[in-house]
């Protein structure tokens, strides 16, 4: 196995990695035997990563050895603007690890091709929501390998000392609860709406649970400035107003260690990964982790998507990727990719076992997980986003007013995409 990155240690879900991309996909005869796989650092340990590949391509070789198969190491820092150059120069990879988000980006522009031959007869053993958002047009274009999800976390203790025996599960009881928190000296809620921060840990979920949407269901114009998105960051605002969002809310980027919940300053996050628990046990002590269920506005949802496996269209070796990717679905690969990962399975009849303190309820928390809006336009549209809140949190703007400066761009912009 090929690996050209090098990682400081970080949170799994915000790894910050660099590296040069190098190799390409199969060769240049119609007949290739070769199969070259681009994988991201999924695995935070870089040691674990490359053993769990390197074992993948002596496992793979031994149930396909007509498939000469090659994992090559990417990093994510720039994941979009190297795969998208590599795949329209035609120097790609046969098979790369997706998200939901980049399919309708590179369909768009014929990178990508459908896998449902690779799933042939196990598509009804995925989770309804993990095939659903890999699928365009009703063909599926990654095949799922994981699953991520996240839920509420409390920290005890600060409940503890703010006589709060319940942990507050709704939007109502964290508005009930943020005054005995703030008198025992504790922020409610810990938020995350600096720059680098991306919406699908923060206000989009608010959203979702607030009943909204961030596109139409077309995706032509933004819809999250509704009624729904409206009561979403008023909700924000009014907490963070009464000082139960801390102030620092303005620069965090969904780092825990280094925000008010990870240093005991606040008492809950509402978009937390296992991950994220696993720092807070050794932050706080494991008898103050408290993991709880989604959290509920008019709906309860969180926020929780598939990595899946994608063919290029412009594959030398279309069969020998989809022998890989039908390989990686299997029940064992799913159950040592979850092991080493971390993550949890897409198949509803495979279950990662963990020995994790609260595997339990993450697993509990996928019934209600969702992936999101799949948009060409959908990360760049983050960044539109991201200003009108902080202007809205510090009272330049109304909610209201926000969402319509954001939208207004966001329409500009998917009518551009058009």
């Amino acid at each position: 196995m090929k690996t050209g990155f090098k990682r400081a240690a970080a949170p799994l879900a915000l790894l910050t990695l660099a590296a040069l991309i190098t190799g390409c996909g199969g060769d240049s005869s119609s007949g290739s035997k070769k199969v070259t796989v681009w994988m991201y650092p999924v695995i935070a340990d870089p040691t674990a990563n490359t053993a769990y590949w390197t074992q993948i391509e002596k496992d793979f070789a031994k149930a396909e050895p007509g498939v000469q198969l090659t994992v090559e190491q990417q990093p994510w820092d720039n994941r979009d603007e190297k795969l998208a150059t590599a795949l329209s120069g035609g120097k790609g990879p046969d098979v790369v690890l997706l998200g939901p988000d980049q399919i309708p980006q590179y369909l768009s522009n014929g990178a990508i091709r459908p896998v449902d031959g690779a799933l042939k007869g196990t598509e009804d053993k995925f989770l309804p929501a993990a095939l659903e958002a890999m699928k365009q047009d009703g063909k599926i274009y990654a095949a799922p390998i994981y699953h991520t999800v996240t839920t509420t976390l409390y920290n005890k203790k600060l409940l503890d000392q703010a006589g709060i025996t319940k942990p507050p599960a709704t939007w109502d009881e964290i508005k009930a609860a943020a005054p005995k928190l703030k008198q025992a000296g504790a922020a409610a809620l810990d938020y995350s709406a600096g720059n680098e921060a991306t919406q699908n840990l923060n206000f989009y979920p608010l959203l979702w649970q607030a009943g909204g949407n961030v596109f139409t269901d077309d995706g032509k114009k933004a819809a999250f400035n509704g009624p729904e998105g409206v009561a979403a960051l008023t909700f924000i605002t009014d907490l963070y107003k009464a000082g139960a969002i801390p102030k620092s809310a303005l620069s965090n980027s969904n780092i825990v260690a280094d925000q008010a919940l990870g240093k005991q300053q606040a008492a809950m996050g509402f978009s937390n990964t296992p991950a994220d628990a696993a720092t807070a046990a050794q932050a706080w002590g494991a008898e103050n982790v408290v993991v709880g269920p989604p959290l509920t506005g008019a709906k309860q949802v969180t926020f929780g998507i598939p990595g899946g496996l994608g063919i290029n269209a412009k594959s030398k070796n279309v069969s020998g990727s989809e022998k890989f990717l039908a390989f990686m679905t299997k029940p064992e690969q799913l159950q040592s990719m979850g092991k080493a990962s971390g993550f949890l399975s897409p198949r509803t009849d495979v279950t990662v076992p963990s020995d994790a303190p609260h595997a339990k309820e993450f697993q509990q928390a996928l019934a209600n997980v969702y992936p999101g809006e799949p948009n060409p336009t959908a990360r760049q549209l983050m960044s539109l986003i991201a200003p009108e809140i902080q202007a809205a949190l510090t009272g330049k703007k109304t909610p209201k007013q926000a969402l319509d400066a954001a939208a207004e761009q966001a329409d500009d912009l998917l009518a551009r995409q058009r």
